[in-house]
């Protein structure tokens, strides 16, 4: 018969892989999420590089990454379990990934990668639409190592940042806040986008093809989040309380839906309508937000928090574009300055019981009525925003001057879909196609009303040569 200690094993290895495949199915959400605030000209390889990029940071994670974040090292970096063994991964609360004491290694690792693959995939939400193919791979390579060394600060036992009760329970510092900096390092080398910013200096808006695959790509994420935040848990218990991942799951949840409605809400009366993409936005701040504070705090704050992140989805956003800086997703906003607010939400909102289940840091401001917490989560975010934002702006400022990160304008202009792959991602609007527009089954659309950003050299035979081309869609 097997021991309760081995069952427990058992559940709780199912359960944190279930939770990995539901976080690395964020990957689809975020693949049209940005697909949809994009332009079509780009669509295809907006999407596209999500499997990319998942590959390359899954086969780096597995080599050094992994290492790097838990294995056995000194405050600053994991120095063992590199490109790790059969044993290493079979083995449950063994060196060098003995912090996962209730689930093998290989569960750590699966769980723990799809964490990386997502902070990289919020990477190039504020560099879309303008980078080449080649710096994904480059700087891909170089991030998964970044995230990996920040990651053993937070999270693993010998971490220093751990070690001073610094409190994250699912990466809104880590995963969010991290990639947002990245993402912003790189907008301000890339300049913004052709046409974003007029001479006087004025934003132009540059919306994106398909709303409706941006709302399914925030439901999806909304859905993976439990995944996220309540398979952060790592077992079936936390301490004494059993099934404590359905009490994340809860907070997780109403602080996603007070975000939503608030930044509905807050884009009415500043924008004059309920704008759908600051909703979406909303959601995901609140998400973003709640991720570090979700184990820790009470559904009041969760929906404190969610309202707060709410109203950073609009006003973040126009404060960004003001700035002069031209980011399509939102990333800057919804993933860094929803990703502070989160974690010193919780140097704010802990409650000292929750703080003792999960061993980590003290009670918040309002319990306590001492600034100790609040001071930790500080340090903490001074600390990884300074490392994470000079790296990766040296990275990628190196890259640049050697070899030019950003795409010519004329292939910024036709879509890089073509340029970068030979392909687009929607053919029959660009290129002759069987039955597509411009031919007899679409002939009662009339030829007045093929795409108007079609360029006249990929414009379908039998088109209206009247119709003025332009070169972006």
């Amino acid at each position: 018969m097997p021991k309760t200690s081995d069952l427990l094993i058992a559940v709780s290895t199912v359960w944190v892989v279930i939770a990995a495949i539901l976080v690395m199915f964020m990957q689809a959400g975020f693949a049209l999420l940005e697909a949809g605030l994009t332009r079509m000209k780009n669509a295809g390889h907006i999407a596209g590089k999500n499997v990319l990029i998942f590959g390359l940071c899954s086969i780096v994670y597995w080599a050094i990454g992994y290492g790097l974040a838990f294995g056995h090292g000194n405050g600053f970096l994991g120095t063992e379990g590199f490109f790790p063994s059969v044993e290493a991964m079979t083995a449950v609360g063994k060196a060098p990934f003995d912090w996962f004491a209730e689930i093998p290694g290989a569960a750590g690792y699966l769980f723990e990668v799809v964490f990386a693959g997502v902070s990289l995939a919020i990477v190039w939400g504020a560099m879309a639409e303008r980078v080449k193919l080649w710096v994904y791979i480059v700087f891909g390579v170089f991030f998964t190592v970044l995230y990996s060394v920040v990651s053993h600060w937070v999270w693993s036992p010998a971490g220093w940042l751990f070690g001073r009760g610094m409190q994250d329970f699912a990466g809104s510092t880590v995963v969010h806040y991290q990639g947002a900096l990245a993402a912003l390092a790189g907008a301000l080398i890339l300049g913004p986008r052709i046409g974003k910013f007029g001479k006087d200096g004025r934003a132009n808006a540059i919306p994106g093809h398909n709303v409706p695959y941006a709302v399914l790509g925030t439901l999806i994420l909304w859905f993976c989040w439990f995944g996220f935040n309540a398979g952060s848990t790592l077992s079936v218990h936390s301490g004494d309380r059993f099934g404590f991942f359905a009490y994340v799951a809860m907070t997780t949840n109403i602080a996603a839906a007070t975000g939503a409605v608030v930044g509905a809400g807050v884009a009415w009366l500043k924008l004059g309508k309920p704008d759908i993409s600051m909703m979406l936005n909303g959601a995901l701040g609140a998400l973003v937000a709640i991720t570090a504070a979700s184990g820790f705090v009470a559904p009041w704050a969760a929906i404190v928090i969610g309202a707060g992140s709410g109203v950073i989805a609009v006003f973040g956003v126009i404060w960004v574009e003001k700035l002069g800086i031209d980011d399509p997703i939102g990333a800057v906003a919804v993933h860094g300055m929803s990703g502070i607010w989160g974690t010193l939400a919780c140097g704010l909102f802990t409650v000292p019981s929750l703080a003792a289940t999960l061993a980590t840091g003290k009670g918040g401001l309002v319990y306590t009525g001492s600034f100790h917490q609040l001071g930790q989560q500080a340090l903490g975010l001074l600390a990884v925003g300074g490392f994470t934002f000079a790296a990766s702006y040296g990275c990628l400022w190196t890259l640049n001057r050697i070899w030019g990160i950003r795409v010519a304008p004329e292939v910024e202009v036709q879509g890089l879909d073509v340029h970068e792959h030979g392909m687009w991602g929607y053919p029959e609007f660009y290129i002759p196609v069987p039955g597509g527009y411009g031919t007899d089954s679409h002939s009662h659309l009339g030829s007045h009303q093929l795409h108007p950003h079609t360029p006249r050299d990929h414009r379908p035979a039998g088109s209206d040569p009247a119709v003025p081309a332009q070169g972006s869609a």
